[in-house]
């Protein structure tokens, strides 16, 4: 039987001499899934995601429904897989409802350009953004807009390098309620890098932990994150305790060691 999923299987991104992701692999993802991928700072998580993306030179396998993604073009592989970086670049001279109008045409997907952008907006919550210039927008306004880019041309696989960090506590549950449902809905494959292990627990299907380049475990919120796994790849104390609506929640008391 084929894998109808995302597979990554000795994945390594070198710069120069140096290995920043080294035999990482990954159990098959499903369709209909989200995976949150955390680690401390410098682990390779944003690597590993443009490996993926194919925005760095990535040898080993990434497979998608069987077919080889590192054999294909650059273009055939865009329309499987959408990507937003973490830092966005400065806004151009488009309304925000162009610009996603501009994300749809780039992916060919056809219908009603208009109509589909502003579905998406509306997804999010933005729709009355849609006749604002981008160069105009904040920081976080921008991340929200390039979400909608990104959720209005619906690709099997998106990747997201931390998509709610410039953003208020409002809308960093909008955007992760927003991309699970697209998730499910769709049954896309959803693998974001994120800070906020908790909000990635509540929202993840699956946890990819990296510490220096490698995976260092992987399974549901509840089996992965453990005090044993924060004093090893996070070097703190930590507590994991579930709240009155049984929300799994960590508590960092103290640093481990000097």
């Amino acid at each position: 039987m084929s894998a109808q999923g995302l597979v990554v299987s000795h994945a390594q991104v070198t710069y120069g001499r140096r290995a920043v992701i080294h035999d990482a692999s990954l159990p098959e993802l499903q369709p209909g899934t989200l995976t949150a991928l955390i680690g401390p700072n410098g682990a390779g998580k944003s690597t590993l995601l443009r490996g993926l993306a194919g925005l760095e030179r990535l040898t080993g396998s990434v497979s998608l429904q069987g077919l080889q993604l590192t054999a294909m073009s650059v273009p055939e592989r865009a329309r499987l897989i959408t990507y937003m970086p973490q830092h966005l670049p400065p806004g151009l001279g488009l309304s925000v409802i162009e610009s996603v109008m501009a994300a749809l045409r780039v992916g060919g997907s056809g219908g009603d350009y208009l109509e589909q952008a502003y579905a998406a907006l509306q997804r999010i919550g933005i729709e009355h953004l849609a006749d604002r210039m981008l160069n105009a927008l904040s920081g976080g306004q921008r991340q929200l807009v390039s979400l909608a880019q990104l959720i209005a041309r619906r690709p099997n696989v998106m990747l997201l390098d931390e998509p709610t960090s410039a953003l208020d506590l409002r809308y960093q549950l909008r955007v992760m309620e927003c991309v699970r449902g697209m998730v499910r809905q769709h049954q896309l494959i959803a693998v974001i890098v994120m800070h906020d292990i908790s909000l990635a627990a509540r929202y993840a299907d699956n946890i990819a932990v990296l510490r220096e380049g490698q995976v260092m475990g992987f399974g549901a919120a509840h089996e992965v994150l453990t005090p044993q796994l924060f004093a090893d790849v996070y070097g703190v104390q930590a507590r994991v305790e579930r709240c009155s609506q049984q929300t799994l929640q960590i508590l960092v008391d103290c640093p481990i060691g000097g």
